[in-house]
């Protein structure tokens, strides 16, 4: 009797009963490699991740074994969401036979048949901003492919140009209609989709700044994924968030944590709610991108990237690369890191190279779709980090690879990580059959930092391994060459020579460059470089070394290339010796019984010394005392081998214990967090109780913001009840008889509403210099500058003040009571007839207040100074008393109605005296004056 399938293939009834063993048999195989020779019974009803622990990257393996297994196609749709060995059982029952295999013939030798070159224009080398190179290309008329959309089942879309434009200018629309400002930031947690460029292209052309964020990946770390996001969207104080109905409700937990969002939205809601787009100011120097580095758990990281900036380094990979139009880039790299963003698809836009894309949940579902899209589609560039060429190197069946000609290959660029010499070797030898030609292989190294890119080898040059002496390296920080069989050889990679237009340099502690093959800090400097971190000055300061910016990695240098060793954090300082991690890592997770990728290497504080006690934290599954004990023991001698040194303590952890940033690099300084804190190997709570554990902590920061919002009110309305009976006592005091009574009751009056209103004010210097007339000169930062001003300085002080305010009557009586001078600010005469009354009335001995500045406005900064004040110091021969105000913005912004409360600084600086009567000696003395009050008052100075 048979059986037949859906796809029309025949079983028989035999083969349906040997079915469950077979593939039990296969899964304990499979489990037996991960748990280090241990055996483990599988029942059809077992939880594939909780029971058996098998992740993704194990069910990509298990696929790839159940398919070789039972000669079938299987869907990686029906195995990742396979709950149990029973709906693996269902899902290979229901997919096609696969066909004979056929002997893996090697690709002929020589260059792939070249395609017909595209009529393409050369790329837009006068474009300014991100916008004129899109608009530039939808201009020529192309119709050609920007960018082809990969489908698991073959099928595929495309976006050209001209598509792109016209979405981007309705989602652009759409912004505007939704209030969104010049400047406002718009997360992005999208998947990979023309939703994504759309959005992207549609915040510039609106004036906002895109923040690209990943989309929940892993339903087993929902919990620490959106904290990290809802740390990023405060950071970046988002207005809005741009997600896709499979991360809606993602999205709502971010939104009711984030109090900065105005609305969260889906592109579909965008593309409906239309609008007339406005064409917005942006130049080349405005802000394009808010990249935010990964694997922080502390204050997040946004790299701030102009258009200038993105441009110059799509511009230098591009020559480093020859890009062009003929180019056909393959990538599956997620579009919100920075290799997939501006390195692929970016740099595609600019050249006008066509770009073929996946989704990367299809590259990890069958990695070798990334090749087969390289052979289908005749594709000359791609990149990808290290793990992805390992994968390939070491993980994928023959049979997957039947028919892929990688020929048209020119440059498969390999960063974003640490790149492993045996990595390189292993994917060339593999692929040589495929017609891959090792000179293609291109070793890479860069960081957000500077856009993406940093340094690249020759075109065609291939890996070149620099085999140097571990010990020396570890010990005295000094690359030495040794041979690749002595024991103690280390292999590094060489990354190559500055992208045209940059600079590098390695220096050691005190910033002295070092000579070649000495390991230091590496530095750098050029066009992409960015800025610094948005809303983060004490990060942008440390980046910065002079006009250098810090890498926060270090290496040596070799005939101008450089060889990267390790990031700086993951360094581990042993008795005065720097130890690297990576190699000891690798070679642990090469050991049977330890899941390959999911070592982390460290550095702990010792209590007793100040060397670090080395940690290894490797994911295993192996169970049984003994069984464990001999997995340490290899490790511990494995330490000693590579390190030369033995780990000081090893953790056997559960899988999924290894942290890793949205890239699927380690997160070392997090694993040292949690064992530090006892916290390794916990096991993860359920979705549920992460998600509701999310939802009471948003509800908690909901609740605190109300809170804070009712008591800023309460503050708001009691300052301004004491202001307004402030403002009345003083109407009345100015109807003393005596005008130096009305002063000190208005003083008085003053330093009692600020009491009353709770703000501190802290006063440094003497206010009250003896032997007078002075000339105050301060900052001009809030209206409230006048208040703080007469409680602190001499009650005989008179105020100097623009015109303006004398048309309304009653103040102006009042203030001309209180011995205010008005000066004309915009009539030449008038201005002259007012210095010559100020000058008058500091000749008689009156002390007066001056606000250089003139006016002030909502932005900060110390504006350029008039010379009214200057003038009548100068000819008087009186002196100048800086002073210097901060944190009166703070309270009382321009434009603002709502007051704040915050500490005001006033700092009284030593007299100035101009050294004659002429206007040079003026202009000197107002200089000095500025500087003075620069000094101290917090602000930028500007021009």
């Amino acid at each position: 009797m048979q059986t037949t399938t859906e796809t029309g293939s025949t079983r028989t009834s035999s083969d349906a009963q040997a079915a469950p063993t077979q593939l039990v048999a296969v899964i304990e195989a499979l489990l037996r490699e991960l748990r280090g020779g241990e055996t483990v019974p599988v029942l059809l009803d077992d939880d594939l991740e909780e029971s058996l622990g098998i992740d993704s990257l194990s069910r990509m393996e298990l696929m790839l074994r159940l398919e070789q297994a039972f000669g079938v196609c299987m869907p990686e749709g029906a195995v990742q969401s396979a709950r149990t060995p029973r709906d693996l059982l269902r899902a290979v029952a229901a997919s096609p036979r696969r066909a004979t295999p056929t002997p893996l013939a090697p690709v002929p030798t020589g260059q792939a048949q070249p395609k017909p070159a595209r009529a393409r224009s050369q790329p837009p080398r006068q474009a300014q901003t991100l916008l004129d190179v899109l608009t530039w290309h939808a201009g020529q008329g192309e119709s050609g492919c920007h960018v082809r959309l990969l489908h698991p089942g073959g099928d595929s879309n495309v976006l050209t140009p001209e598509d792109l434009l016209q979405r981007a200018q309705r989602m652009a629309a759409s912004l505007q209609a939704l209030g969104l400002a010049p400047g406002d930031t718009v997360a992005l947690m999208l998947p990979t989709g023309f939703g994504f460029f759309e959005c992207f292209m549609g915040i510039l052309f609106a004036g906002g700044v895109p923040v690209p964020i990943y989309p929940p990946f892993r339903p087993s770390q929902i919990e620490d994924h959106l904290r990290r996001q809802a740390n990023i969207l405060a950071s970046a104080n988002a207005a809005f968030l741009v997600s896709d109905g499979h991360a809606q409700s993602a999205a709502r937990i971010l939104h009711a944590g984030a109090p900065c969002l105005r609305g969260v939205l889906t592109t579909e809601e965008l593309r409906a709610l239309g609008g007339r787009w406005q064409s917005a100011s942006v130049g080349a120097h405005d802000t394009a991108l808010v990249q935010y580095t990964s694997g922080s758990t502390g204050q997040p990281k946004g790299v701030v990237l102009t258009h200038a900036n993105l441009l110059a380094n799509i511009r230098a990979m591009g020559q480093a690369v020859q890009a062009g139009a003929d180019d056909t880039f393959v990538s599956w790299l997620p579009l919100y890191h920075d290799m997939g963003l501006i390195g692929a698809w970016l740099g595609s836009l600019y050249h006008g190279a066509s770009l073929v894309l996946m989704p990367p949940q299809d590259f990890l579902a069958r990695p070798s779709r990334w090749l087969r899209a390289i052979s289908d589609h005749g594709g000359t560039l791609t990149a990808a980090p290290n793990f992805a060429y390992e994968i390939l190197a070491t993980r994928v069946h023959d049979d997957e690879l039947q028919g892929i000609d990688l020929r048209s290959c020119r440059a498969a660029m390999n960063g974003s990580e640490p790149v492993h010499a045996t990595t390189l070797e292993r994917f060339c030898q593999r692929f040589a059959q495929h017609g891959f030609e090792r000179h293609a292989l291109m070793p890479v190294y860069g960081l957000a930092e500077c856009g993406v890119g940093l340094a690249f080898p020759p075109l065609r040059r291939g890996p070149k391994i620099d085999v140097i002496d571990r010990e020396a390296l570890h010990q005295r920080m000094v690359a030495i060459p040794s041979s690749a069989t002595d024991a103690r050889a280390m292999q590094v990679v060489c990354c190559g020579l500055p992208l045209p237009g940059h600079e590098l340099r390695v220096v050691d502690e005190r910033e002295a460059e070092v000579p070649e093959r000495h390991e230091g800090r590496i530095e750098f400097r050029g066009p992409s470089a960015t800025a610094g971190y948005l809303r983060n000055p004490q990060a942008s300061r440390a980046l910065f070394r002079g006009e250098w910016l810090d890498t926060g990695d270090v290496g040596y240098v070799v005939e101008g290339e450089v060889y990267v060793t390790s990031r700086i954090k993951d360094l581990i300082k042993r008795g005065g010796h720097n130890v690297h991690p990576y190699d000891l890592e690798e070679a642990v997770g090469a050991l049977p019984g330890v899941r390959r990728g999911c070592v982390a290497v460290f550095g702990a504080a010792a209590v007793d010394s100040r060397s670090e006690r080395i940690v290894v934290l490797a994911e295993t599954s192996v169970a049984g005392p003994d069984l464990r004990q001999a997995l340490r023991d290899r490790i511990a001698r494995l330490s000693v081998q590579v390190l030369g040194q033995p780990a000081d303590e090893i953790v056997l952890a559960a899988p999924r214990s290894v942290l890793k940033t949205s890239s699927g690099k380690i997160r070392r300084a997090d694993c040292r967090r949690l064992y530090e804190q006892g916290r390794l190997g916990h096991a993860a709570r359920g979705v549920p109780r992460q998600l509701a554990s999310l939802w009471v902590d948003a509800m908690t920061r909901r609740v605190r913001q109300h809170a804070r919002l009712i008591g800023e009110a309460f503050f708001a309305l009691w300052l301004w009840t004491v202001f307004a009976t402030g403002a009345a006592l003083a109407a009345l005091a100015a109807l003393m008889p005596s005008r130096p009574l009305r002063k000190r009751i208005a003083r008085a009056i003053a330093r009692a509403g600020l009491g009353a209103c709770g703000l501190a004010i802290e006063v440094t210097g003497n206010p009250a210099p003896a032997h007078g007339p002075w000339v105050f000169a301060s900052n001009h930062a809030s209206y409230l500058d006048w208040l703080v001003l007469t409680a602190v300085l001499p009650a005989q002080a008179c105020f100097v003040a623009k015109r303006e305010l004398a048309r309304w009557q009653v103040l102006r009586w009042v203030l001309v009571r209180m011995g205010v001078h008005f000066v004309e600010r915009d009539d030449v005469h008038a201005s002259v007839e007012d210095a010559k009354r100020l000058f008058d009335a500091v000749a008689s001995g009156e002390s007066l207040v001056y606000f250089p500045e003139g006016t002030l406005m909502r932005a900060p900064g110390l504006r350029p100074f008039h010379m009214g004040a200057f003038i009548a110091a100068a000819q008087s021969g009186a002196s100048v008393v800086p002073v210097s105000l901060r944190g009166t913005r703070s309270v009382l912004r321009d434009g603002s109605w709502w007051p704040r409360k915050a500490t005001v600084v006033v700092e009284v600086h030593e007299p100035l005296r101009a050294e004659g009567p002429d206007w040079p000696d003026a202009v000197t003395l107002r200089d000095r004056t500025r500087e003075r009050i620069a000094s101290a008052c917090g602000e930028p100075v500007l021009s």
